[in-house]
């Protein structure tokens, strides 16, 4: 046992452990280490005491007496863990006390470092909480489906189905989904050596199938709006409590229940982050949960994007209500994103004069808009081009063969069922750029949506063309204004953390600093006033 001397100087303590000749060889070749230890009050909180090969992973602290600048404790190596001495350590009110330790049974003292051994009986910990929480959740699944889901279709004087589908979303495709990753997870898990199973390969073998909470989170505001309407009627209150006690289900009202699937899928990653702690490198199953826990974790980055493009789909029917002349389908039914906006010149037909217009790039379609020629800031509906029919493709600067001009900064969209071409000219190379990184972007949001099957539900684009109406009776319909376009590259999607609170993941809050400033200056437009194209 090898003391460290612990002196107090003004606002901390420094403390000297010293290492024999013999330790020298097979643990360090420092003689004498000083560490700095902050304290505050009575506690003393080691910030760094072992060398890095010591793998030195949790919390720990020493409380001492400020009366004195007697050593507090006395530490020894052991085993190649650092251990406390607690029969050697001050019995006075500043006494030795280590957090998170467990005592070793060899020498009666309290490892504060963390034993090999000890490793697999966390991972086991950990494995059995993911165990035990998926069956409690697969039970809260089943009480929905079959407590409240099917006593309600048996209600048809109460609910319809729209009703039904806006206050449980996708729940029996998730209880199915969730039935058949339990199976697969029970069959990896070892009752009598838990920390030996491999659930990593469950994973990712499911990975596809999580995307289903995608379409249950987005809905998820719309069901508690849908939920609160009803509960103001006595009825619907007493029919989900007889649901609830009928089922026999714990004391929670619906919307505690129907909160449940979002919760999960925000909890995975801190689950798979927790197992990898403690996961070593070494062991078989270590990469597959590496790569599990960066697949859940892209999961619920995701699932955080398309539930702020929903947000936003009240701020693009109000955009298109203030635009001049429109005609044809609404923006909202094929897109859900204003990716990029500018002015360019734009030339469509060969030995044809370039026109200048403001573009407004969503995903699905490219909108072409005129100013006004007084008010500048008036936007009159010009037409749009399908992306789904086009290719975008670089145009060299110099005489351009299809529509024989002279071009610069420019790109060309081509028709892939006809010989169409629209060419389009940047007032710079930066901003040329641009443009091709938004069409880009345009074409992976777009593949990815279809992965998933994300789109903007009848019942969502019914409540934003409400609040659009709503909008119109308070303020009177309004002009588009034309914004400085906003490099959408430099617009990344909104990231839970591993340690964001789990009251926080419910709301999936957004930043006004992350959305486009095309929308921060929407809401500053100017009132309509008769004009002239």
């Amino acid at each position: 046992m090898f003391p460290i001397v612990f002196l107090k100087q003004k606002s901390f303590y420094v403390a000297f452990y010293l290492v024999s000749g013999d330790e020298t060889r097979s643990w360090t070749q420092i003689l004498i280490r000083c560490v700095r230890l902050d304290f505050g009050k009575n506690a003393v909180r080691v910030e760094s005491v072992l060398p890095s090969h010591f793998h030195l992973t949790v919390p720990f602290l020493f409380f001492h007496s400020e009366s004195t600048l007697k050593p507090s404790v006395f530490l020894s190596l052991h085993q190649k863990h650092l251990w406390v001495n607690q029969d050697r350590a001050e019995s006075a009110e500043g006494a030795s006390e280590v957090q998170n330790g467990h005592t070793n049974p060899g020498n009666g003292c309290l490892c504060i470092g963390q034993p090999l051994q000890n490793r697999d009986q966390m991972r086991a910990n950990v494995i059995n909480e993911i165990m035990s929480t998926e069956r409690h959740y697969i039970k809260h699944l089943k009480d929905i489906c079959e407590g409240y889901l099917r006593q309600c279709r048996k209600r048809i004087d109460m609910f319809n189905d729209d009703q039904l589908k806006v206050i449980f979303g996708n729940i029996e495709d998730i209880y199915r989904f969730q039935m058949g990753f339990v199976r697969d997870l029970e069959k990896q898990y070892n009752i009598d050596e838990p920390h030996l199973s491999e659930i990593g390969p469950c994973f990712l073998e499911h990975q596809d199938g999580f995307w289903i909470y995608s379409e249950y989170c987005n809905n998820h505001l719309d069901a508690c709006m849908e939920l609160s309407k009803l509960m103001k009627d006595g009825r619907y209150q007493h029919f989900f409590e007889a649901c609830r006690l009928l089922q026999q289900m714990i004391d929670i009202a619906i919307d505690g229940f129907l909160l449940t699937p979002v919760q999960k899928i925000c909890k995975y990653p801190l689950q798979l982050a927790e197992l990898l702690k403690y996961t070593g490198q070494d062991h078989s199953d270590y990469r597959y949960v590496a790569a599990a826990l960066a697949v859940m974790r892209n999961v619920t980055q995701q699932i955080n994007e398309r539930k702020r493009r929903l947000e936003n789909i009240d701020k693009i029917a109000q955009w298109q209500a203030s635009v001049l002349d429109w005609e044809g389908d609404d923006i909202l039914d094929r897109s859900s994103e204003l990716i990029y906006t500018g002015e360019m010149s734009w030339i469509y037909q060969p030995y044809g004069r370039s026109q200048q217009r403001v573009f407004f790039l969503f995903d699905h379609q490219l909108v072409l808009c005129k100013k006004d020629l007084i008010r500048r800031d008036i936007l009159y509906y010009k037409g749009r081009i399908d992306m789904d029919r086009y290719t975008v493709r670089d145009a060299i600067d110099g005489r351009d063969d299809d529509f024989n001009v002279s071009v610069k900064n420019a790109f060309k969209l081509h028709n892939r069922d006809s010989e169409e071409i629209h060419v389009f000219l940047a007032k710079k190379p930066e901003e040329k750029i641009r443009w091709l990184r938004a069409f880009h972007e345009e074409r992976r949001m777009v593949q990815e949506d279809e992965k998933i099957g994300f789109e903007i539900s009848e019942y969502q684009k019914r409540q934003a063309a409400m609040t659009v109406r709503k909008v119109a009776k308070q303020k009177g319909v309004s002009q588009s204004r034309c914004v400085s376009p906003a490099d959408p590259s430099s617009h990344g999607p909104f990231m839970l953390s591993d340690d964001t609170p789990q009251s926080d993941l419910v709301e999936f809050h957004v930043s006004k600093s992350g959305q486009s400033p095309f929308w921060q200056n929407f809401n500053k437009l100017t009132s309509l006033k008769n004009g002239k194209k």
